[in-house]
């Protein structure tokens, strides 16, 4: 049976574990760990394809054996000693290669995500996420609302008082679009986060309803998105998004207001009055039509 590091010059190309991981000889147990979390995910058996199922899986398991090795000191100093792993214990890994993977990378549950919410406001990560989609977005709001996590409207305030310190230490431009938003776009936005926000809260209930122990974590997840980034929600937003044409089309669309503009535009456009009924004549023995004055 051949060995782990035959194994891995089969698959990754290299013997070098420190070099399969992308990490130096004295990296840290979090460094080699983030390592194997990105490693890994690239190969999951679930992330791949069905014909390639097999090869993933005992990709995986090389992995799984290699961060064992260089997460337990003692068998890490022998690797980094003599360029040997000790392969004697892998019935122990054998068979509990997803049990491991279960156990290294927990479920994410909706304490994780408050808990994050809470570490990622006001962070130094939202700051740079915030004058990112501000400069992508040229100053569009509702760009902005689309791609800065948790952002909603009763964050406007602060997140504009971030921006125009930006402005004023001239780290990004002033675009009129941020700064002199019109008041009726700004009022749309509002009315549509209200109203998505009231049926969130709806939906929230009925689901509760249903399922007393509480919904699974991704209509949790669904569903906070849905209320804190009122953009997720809106087919018309989302293109928004891909397309990026703030400039030309950066409104948010209401359909209220739609055909009622349209029901007014009717009622005030004048109905075409009649032409005069034309009379015939006889000019040089022939009938004509002559308009009458």
């Amino acid at each position: 049976m051949p060995s782990t590091l035959e194994l891995c010059e089969k698959f990754y190309g290299t013997r070098d574990v420190y070099k399969l991981f992308d990490v130096k000889k004295d990296a840290s147990e979090a460094e080699i760990k983030k390592s194997y979390y990105r490693l890994s995910l690239k190969v999951h058996p679930d992330r791949v394809e069905a014909g390639k199922k097999e090869e993933a899986t005992e990709k995986f398991k090389v992995l799984s054996k290699i961060h064992s090795v260089l997460a337990d000191p003692n068998k890490r100093a022998l690797y980094n000693e003599r360029g040997v792993i000790d392969d004697d214990d892998d019935d122990s890994l054998g068979s509990k290669w997803l049990d491991m993977w279960q156990k290294f990378f927990k479920p994410i549950s909706t304490e994780d995500i408050t808990n994050f919410e809470k570490n990622y406001i006001n962070s130094e990560l939202e700051r740079n996420d915030i004058k990112k989609a501000y400069l992508n977005g040229k100053g569009c709001i509702n760009y902005m609302m689309n791609s800065i996590p948790f952002m909603s409207c009763e964050d406007e305030p602060r997140i504009a008082e971030i921006v125009k310190q930006m402005i004023s230490s001239q780290e990004v431009p002033e675009y009129q679009m941020f700064t002199n938003e019109p008041k009726a776009k700004r009022d749309r936005r509002h009315k549509k986060y209200a109203k998505e926000k009231k049926e969130v809260e709806s939906t929230k209930d009925k689901k509760a309803k249903n399922k007393p122990g509480g919904s699974s974590l991704e209509q949790q997840i669904a569903l906070r998105n849905s209320e804190r980034q009122q953009g997720f929600a809106s087919l018309l937003d989302r293109l928004e998004q891909k397309y990026g044409n703030c400039e030309e089309n950066d409104d948010l669309f209401d359909i209220d207001e739609y055909v009622a503009k349209k029901k007014s535009k009717a009622k005030a456009t004048p109905q075409k009055k009649n032409s005069k009924p034309k009379e015939h004549k006889v000019k040089s023995g022939r009938v004509t039509k002559e308009t009458a004055k």
